[in-house]
């Protein structure tokens, strides 16, 4: 290894010990801060970014790293680390540090109101702060330059590559395909999900969730899980990944399918060589790809009736009273029951694609200047009849029941839909390539199907592209119909529809 690369390294490592230090303020104020400690918090993390970003623009690291693009003997790992990182640089140069610190503080200034109106169900309490927020992101958009739309700069930092162009074309077939595909589940017979909603007792529920992880293979020696408001997977390196779960007493799905979404976020970043901690080949590739592998675990394996097969009669022992009368195949049908409904965190996987389309939709607008933030209350409630069907009846169930417009995540939210597309069509590769995949499920056996992922995604790093990587798993680009393909054959099954098997006979 060169010197050049060495020194690189050796910035890169120390630039990520002081975000993972950011990261864990971070993770104390979402699940233990007191009240009173978040100005402060806020005024700690701003600090630490402001480092931070003077870090990754450091005048000789960044001509350290402009040599190292013509340095020789570098292998295929190292030469794409040196490219991403000067990557992120060219895009950090073009921001400066009181923006990152600004951008801190209004952004734990504004999860603190955040909690507070939605508590209060009263939008006016977190409304001042947002629209700091927007505007400061309308800012970042111009800083760091777009050829389409502004929404587009913001999108790279969590989707590189992605364009708003190309995601309107992705949510086109979401309006043309999906919308038609509920219409027609919405004709059938509704399956029964009454059981779901009983008194589960939280202790027990809690009690279930940290088995669950341990069954998908989560290692409690590098990680833990937490309470949040909103739950939420951090890492401090691949041996330290800590997710957050909800409980809900009054239904059970929070729990089980939260833990499992956060499990494979989870599952991805503890798969990555800590050996690389702080490079791009240690990192994760993507927020699409990351959601790949958390609605993978949430839905293709979560909500299969395989999945329950191997776990059902534990779940049944440790609520009797509400699930002993009622059997797998009930009980499987009723998780992935179909029905429009107002909070995106517990709806279906099919109409959950329309919470994103709208909230696509709002961001757009917001950062192009279409929609101000006063407007969003009546353009939110809108969007979810004219989608959905349904009369918002509050803003606390409505526009402020999502975190990530405080964090000030604009453009995170098409990484949730591109996540599950892309999940449909690596779950049904590694069906091609691991021919006896379900059997192993239903014995209760998750492993053969995280070594695949582990060798086919985890331990690649940010060695390719998303576009990159699907290409050479599957052999194609993401491609909407296999996402299309999993949706008619698996609820063929439960509302009685025609497959796509049946469609192509």
């Amino acid at each position: 290894m060169s010197k050049k690369y060495e020194k690189f390294v050796e910035h890169q490592q120390k630039a990520t010990d002081v975000n993972k230090a950011i990261a864990l303020l971070s993770w104390d104020q979402e699940t233990h801060l007191p009240k009173g400690a978040a100005e402060v918090r806020g005024r700690q993390i701003a600090t630490l970014s402001g480092i931070s970003y003077e870090m990754s623009i450091d005048e000789s690291f960044v001509k350290n790293l402009r040599e190292l693009q013509s340095e020789p003997g570098l292998d295929a790992r190292q030469k794409r680390n040196v490219e991403d990182a000067l990557h992120s640089v060219t895009r950090g140069l073009k921001l400066n540090k009181a923006f990152i610190e600004q951008h801190s503080r209004l952004a734990s200034k504004a999860f603190g109101k955040w909690i507070e109106a939605r508590k209060a169900d009263d939008f006016s309490i977190y409304a001042p702060v947002l629209k700091e927020i927007v505007a400061l992101k309308r800012q970042q958009a111009e800083m760091i330059g777009y050829e389409d739309h502004p929404y587009d700069a913001l999108m790279e930092e969590f989707e590189p590559g992605a364009r708003t162009k190309d995601l309107k074309v992705l949510f086109a077939d979401v309006r043309d395909q999906l919308v038609d595909f509920v219409k027609e589940i919405d004709e059938k017979q509704q399956v029964g999900d009454e059981w779901l909603y009983k008194s589960y007792d939280k202790d027990e529920q809690w009690a279930y969730t940290i088995d669950i992880l341990k069954q998908i293979g989560y290692s409690f020696d590098h990680g833990r899980q937490d309470i949040s408001a909103h739950p939420f997977t951090v890492d401090f390196g691949s041996t330290d990944v800590r997710v957050t779960t909800r409980l809900n007493e009054e239904d059970v799905q929070e729990a089980l399918f939260g833990t499992l979404h956060e499990g494979g976020h989870a599952l991805y970043e503890q798969g990555l060589r800590i050996a690389e901690y702080g490079l791009p080949t240690g990192a994760a590739i993507s927020l699409g790809i990351h959601e790949s592998q958390s609605r993978l675990y949430e839905n293709n394996l979560g909500r299969s009736l395989a999945f329950w097969e191997a776990n059902y009669a534990d779940l049944q022992k440790v609520f009797p009273d509400n699930l002993g009368g009622v059997n797998v195949l009930d009980f499987y049908k009723s998780i992935n029951l179909v029905k429009p409904s107002l909070i995106r965190t517990n709806a279906d996987e099919l109409t959950y694609h329309f919470h994103i389309l709208i909230r696509f939709e709002l961001e757009q607008g917001l950062i192009g200047g279409e929609i101000e933030v006063e407007d969003i209350p009546k353009e939110w409630n809108r969007l979810y009849k004219e989608y959905l069907g349904i009369d918002v009846p509050n803003n606390a169930e409505g526009c402020l029941q999502d975190v990530h417009w405080a964090h000030g995540a604009f453009g995170y939210f098409p990484t949730y839909s591109l996540g599950s597309f892309y999940a449909a069509q690596f779950f049904r590769q590694a069906e091609v390539d691991v021919p006896n995949l379900k059997t192993e499920i239903a014995k209760g056996n998750n492993a053969p199907l995280l070594t695949w992922l582990r060798e086919n995604i985890h331990d690649h790093g940010r060695l390719y592209s998303a576009e990159e990587l699907c290409q050479k798993i599957t052999g194609e680009p993401l491609n909407f119909k296999y996402f299309m393909e999993y949706a008619r054959d698996k609820y063929a099954h439960i509302y009685d529809l025609q497959s796509m098997e049946g469609l192509i006979a």
